[in-house]
């Protein structure tokens, strides 16, 4: 090692996504996001947002990791470090799940697919690299990790976005929500789920970053879709109370608390044999000492993440994501608290800026999830 003093750091390296240059040229405000140059919005946050509530939005979420898990056994090696059952996953069929640390906390969420392939997993931009690294350690060296960074991801997402699909994609709008399938665009296959994280009907889109401006373009040029920026892609999942990792969600937080008991499917509940298994399905049977719930803001000053959370004297809880909701029309926060005082309707108080705001826990999601569900109305 050198004895010279270290008085410069490196600039860390900002990625470009495969579409940068185009979200330049729609005018976007860049900024830095998980790694890479990311459009933030283009008209406005609350113009996107109320958009892809009434229309169609498309988002480019190239920043995720995309990855194929593939090898015999793939599955029940898997099952070791997620708490789904994910063994019983069938093709073109999807499982939301959370990758768990020895100790049952919350490394990361992310989508999985059962493929012709093998496992493919849409897992977050800020801890990909993270999320590889653990695989590599957990799984057998028979199991493949492949890092799929040659191609983009898109999100389109909207009540429209089945209208505006059917004309670019048409067999995509065959699917039902938490499906997949290779659909054939001209002669390029795309690998396209229904799903999202806004709350509305939409698809997921993998596409060849080198096809994806041509893609982009056409879905654009749809009079129902308009690009949507990182802006207004959190007011959207906040109201349809999705929780974002590394704010709602991290390795201190285990699924129980964090309210993702869904994702513990009713075989892994019984067999466990998944990291943090006692103390999960412990917090499954008691109930855990805290829980994330919604929060409904007095008045119009936003409540942001990190503002203490108060009954009278006694704190009570944290804030971990807030901003203002459009459709609402007012500001709406999640956050953790006691679960004695977890209760819908009971009413507490934020700090922010050493005033005391009301708050009144709101029941999660804020606005009703509206998925094209296989034998719904």
């Amino acid at each position: 090692m050198s004895d010279e003093p270290q008085d410069e750091i490196e600039d860390i390296e900002i990625l470009e996504l495969p579409l940068g240059d185009w979200h330049r040229a729609k005018a976007a405000r860049m900024v830095e996001f998980a790694g890479y140059h990311m459009p933030i919005q283009y008209e406005g946050i609350i113009a996107e947002h109320v958009w892809t509530r009434t229309n169609a939005g498309l988002f480019d979420v190239s920043h995720m990791g995309q990855l194929m898990l593939s090898g015999e056994g793939v599955a029940e090696a898997f099952e070791r470090i997620v708490p789904g059952d994910i063994s019983a996953l069938v093709e073109g069929r999807m499982r939301y799940s959370l990758l768990l640390a020895e100790d049952g906390g919350v490394l990361d969420d992310m989508m999985i697919t059962r493929t012709p392939m093998g496992l493919y997993l849409v897992v977050n931009g800020a801890v990909k690299q993270e999320d590889m690294a653990y695989l590599r350690g957990e799984l057998p060296d028979e199991i493949t990790i492949n890092y799929m960074e040659d191609r983009a991801l898109l999100a389109l997402q909207g009540p429209k976005a089945a209208k505006a699909m059917a004309r670019i994609v048409p067999a995509a709008t065959k699917l039902f929500f938490m499906e997949a399938d290779m659909c054939l665009w001209g002669e390029e296959p795309l690998w396209i789920s229904r799903s999202g994280y806004t709350g509305e009907d939409g698809f997921e889109i993998s596409v060849p970053a080198d096809k994806a401006r041509v893609l982009v373009d056409a879905l654009c040029g749809q009079p129902e879709v308009k690009p949507i920026g990182l802006g207004a892609r959190d007011s959207l999942r906040l109201e349809a109370g999705l929780p974002l990792y590394g704010h709602d969600m991290n390795p201190a937080t285990d699924p129980v608390e964090a309210g993702a008991a869904f994702a513990i499917s009713k075989r892994r509940r019984a067999e466990g044999g998944f990291h943090g298994a006692d103390r999960i399905l412990k917090a499954l049977a008691q109930g855990p000492a805290r829980k994330l719930v919604g929060l409904s803001v007095d008045g119009k000053i936003p409540v942001r993440e990190g503002a203490k959370i108060f009954t009278q004297d006694e704190q009570v809880g944290v804030v971990t994501s807030g901003s203002f909701a459009p459709t609402i029309g007012a500001p709406i926060a999640m956050g953790y608290v006691a679960a004695r005082h977890a209760a819908p309707g009971t009413m507490l108080e934020a700090e922010v800026r050493g005033k005391r705001v009301g708050l009144t826990i709101s029941a999660l999601p804020f606005i009703p999830h509206r998925y094209h569900r296989k034998g719904a109305a």
